[in-house]
Formats: structure tokens, sequence, C-alpha cells
């Protein structure tokens, strides 16, 4: 563990069902020896597979936290073969306080991999899973959707990898979630990931972006709940039947996929999510918002394909990512 100083509160490789915490000390000004608390559930039965299964990497995604609280309620030893182990907030600090980054040290969880055991406490906690966690896995599954800043269709996903034998079991069980869509990746920047460091362990990967805006629906997190039991089932961890509906096959093939803006303002969307844009149609117009009688400027798609994601909030800044547009495979 390579003197990381948290401590797991229940046994992790035992059989039967385990609910407590992973301790990180903490000290500060209002509890001289206090800690972080972070919530952690083991569910194992005899020998096979194990799962890990994790959400709020960012502290403003919900669908994951949702349908992992109900998976830790309601998983039983008995309907497992193996080990499911479930972080419902993996950036509890940031969970705690609603935030994409953690109040505490401004972490960003999903570029802070593979952590320190002597850094920040978003250092610690990545370090842990890094090194505790993650190698007890076989199959992970990290949930994501925009948060408050972006709004996507909902999609699971895999990367594209160099080792295609890998890449073809991330698929197989990006498939075996079955959202609406299925996504092969293209990430702007993938250092500090928690993905990277997931499948540079040869590990099997799905990750999600369900929604977004900083909330979830009634829809969102019912394809949370039917997508990590079908993961688990594909995985021959859970028993039953795969619950199988039409997904549509989205690919992300090169950097014209991002619309970014050069300006700031009030965005006025154009297209909405899932609908068909042809290469140089508006996605979306920036009004400056300092005074009146002044056109907006327009943005357009660099490519053909459904509008996979788009910006959220009414106004926009310079440099934020203002739509992606997605290819049907």
């Amino acid at each position: 563990m390579s003197g990381n100083p948290i401590t797991s509160t229940i046994p992790l490789d035992e059989d039967g069902e385990h609910h407590g915490f992973l301790r990180l000390p903490y000290s500060r000004d209002d509890s001289a020896w206090g800690s972080v608390m972070i919530p952690i559930t083991v569910i194992k039965n005899g020998v096979g597979p194990s799962a890990l299964l994790t959400g709020a990497n960012h502290g403003d995604e919900y669908e994951g936290p949702i349908a992992l609280m109900d998976l830790a309620m309601s998983l039983k030893a008995g309907d497992i073969e193996g080990r499911v182990i479930i972080l419902p907030a993996m950036n509890y600090p940031a969970f705690r306080a609603g935030t994409r980054t953690s109040p505490i040290d401004r972490g960003n969880m999903n570029r802070s991999f593979p952590g320190s055991p002597s850094g920040t406490v978003t250092e610690k906690i990545a370090d842990y899973i890094q090194t505790v966690l993650l190698p007890e896995a076989s199959i992970v599954l990290d949930f994501h959707s925009g948060g408050r800043t972006l709004d996507f269709i909902p999609f699971a996903s895999a990367h594209v990898l160099e080792n295609k034998e890998q890449q073809a079991a991330c698929v197989a069980a990006v498939e075996a979630f079955n959202a609406p869509y299925s996504m092969i990746m293209l990430e702007i920047d993938n250092v500090g990931m928690y993905d990277t460091s997931v499948e540079d362990q040869g590990k099997t990967f799905v990750t999600t972006e369900l929604g977004g805006g900083g909330t979830s629906t009634a829809r969102s997190n019912a394809i949370a709940k039917k997508g990590v039991r079908n993961v688990l089932k594909h995985a021959g961890i859970m028993k039953g039947e795969l619950d199988l509906s039409a997904s549509v096959m989205l690919d992300m093939p090169d950097d014209d996929c991002f619309v970014f803006s050069h300006d700031d303002g009030m965005i006025e969307a154009m297209k909405d999510l899932g609908e068909e844009v042809e290469k140089g149609e508006i996605v979306a117009r920036v009004w400056p918002v300092d005074r009146t009688g002044r056109p907006p400027l327009d943005y357009r798609a660099r490519r053909s394909g459904i509008l996979a994601s788009r910006h959220f909030p009414g106004l926009v800044k310079a440099g934020d990512c203002v739509a992606v547009i997605a290819v049907k495979v």
C-alpha cells in the first residue's frame, strides 16, 4: 500500500455483505484528528471475478451515486459469484459539496491518477484506488455525466487502445451496459485520468456520460441502474439474463468532433441533443451581453453527425466546449 494512510473499516475479501468506510485522516480547523469518511460496500460470494464500480469521480454527477447506492442496498451475496466493490462517491469531498472538484484541495479526481500516498487529499484517494482496489478488479465501471456545465445524450463508452484484445473486451462490456447510445470515445486530454490508469493495468473498462446539468432524471437513473446490473451479468458475477434494447453505436474519430467558444457571452442552442447536424451548420450562437444592437457569433459543426453534447449553462466563456458532434457507425 506504499504508506497510504487510508484504512478500510470493513474487510475487502470476506464473504457476505459489508458496508463501511475508507477512512482518510485529515486534520483541519474544525477537527484536529478528523477524517474523510468515504462510503464503501463490498459484497462477496466464493471464488470468481471482481468488479470495481465507482461514481462521483466528479462530485456534481449523480446517476452513478444513485445507481450504486441502490445496488449496495439491494444486492445480496447470494445473487453473485465473485466480488463487487462499490464506491458510490470516489471524490467524496466534491460529492458532498456538489462540485466537480474537491473543496479541500481543488483536486479533479479524474486528473489526479496515479495519485500519491503523501500528496493532497485527492491524490491520496487516487493512490489508494490505484494501488489497493484496482489490482483486485477484472472489470471496472466508472459512471460519469456532464455535471453542471455539460449535457450529453446517454451513452456508455470505451476508448481506442493499442491492445486490440483488451479494446474488444471493453467494447463488449459497453454493449452489455446497453445505454441508448454506445461510443468509441476520444478524450481531449487523458493525462492523469482514472480511465488511463484502469486501462494501463489491463482491466476491462466501461465509462459513461448519462446526462448532465448538475442533476439526474428518472430516465438517466433507470439507464444507470439497468446498465450496472447488465455489466455484472456480462462479467459472470451476477446471475440472470441481460436486459437489452436497441443501442446506436457512435464514434468520435478526431478533433473535428469538438466545437469550442472563442468568446464570452450568452449561448443560444441551435440544435438539440441527438439531432442530426451537417458539416458547416450552425450548432450554437454566442450573443454579446454588454450591449444591444450587435449580432451573435455563429459556431458551426466541423463535421456531420449527431449532437452528442452541448454546453449547459446559459452563459459561456472563451475556451468552453459548446458542442460535440459524434458520428454514427
